[in-house]
């Protein structure tokens, strides 16, 4: 290989790196932007009136519409929360798997995000972290009970539970290169039963399917 090619090869490599690190640069800022937006948009569905309330706590939402806010403060983690669980979701936010309920509704609400996007700080979490999710229909906290390491088949993670809990799912391993092979799993449970809505219907658990990758 001639200085002349090795050069060339250089210089292309430098501009490869530079418009990955452009490309990096402008998804995060649009995901800084996005974030912002819908927490303004949460802050006024949580300011409206008191006696709207049980008109405005749906059993299901649009994709893309505001669930809340999520908050892991010994980890350092912190994101909205948007209904949906495609990568338009999960690239700019935590995303609601559809499937299941609410957070306002008793049951296993479960959660999803990138482990490059927001949930890469799940990697410190401890039995016993609190996570708190605020919402426009009340504020929950939660206490983790068990992390776990599963296969994208193993969909029973997000079956309906007895009890109200908030199950967190992101790929494994954390510092995977490409499509990781596992996921990462926080089941929570909800620290007091206290809600300020009625029950969603009972769901049949899924039986196909995948646990996708985050």
């Amino acid at each position: 290989m001639t200085a002349a090619t090795q050069r060339r090869l250089a210089y292309g490599l430098i501009a490869l790196g530079a418009a990955a690190l452009l490309w990096v640069t402008v998804n995060r800022m649009r995901a800084i932007s996005y974030q912002a937006e819908v927490e303004a948009t949460l802050e006024t569905l949580r300011k409206a009136p008191r006696e709207a309330e049980a008109r405005s706590a749906p059993s299901s939402l649009q994709t893309g519409e505001p669930v809340g806010s999520l908050q892991i403060v010994r980890v350092g983690l912190s994101g909205v929360v948007v209904e949906g669980d495609s990568d338009a979701v999960l690239d700019r936010a935590i995303g609601h798997l559809p499937d299941t309920p609410l957070p306002w509704h008793s049951g296993n609400s479960a959660l999803a995000a990138h482990r490059d996007a927001l949930f890469r700080p799940l990697r410190d979490v401890r039995l016993g972290d609190i996570l708190r999710l605020k919402t426009p229909h009340g504020d929950f906290d939660y206490r983790v009970r068990e992390t776990l390491i599963v296969k994208p088949q193993d969909v029973w993670v997000i079956d309906p539970t007895p009890t109200s809990m908030l199950t967190l799912i992101s790929c494994y391993p954390f510092d995977y290169i490409g499509h990781a092979p596992e996921r990462f799993i926080v089941r929570a449970e909800r620290i007091t039963g206290e809600y300020r809505t009625g029950e969603v219907p009972k769901r049949t658990a899924r039986t196909h399917g995948t646990v996708k990758n985050r």
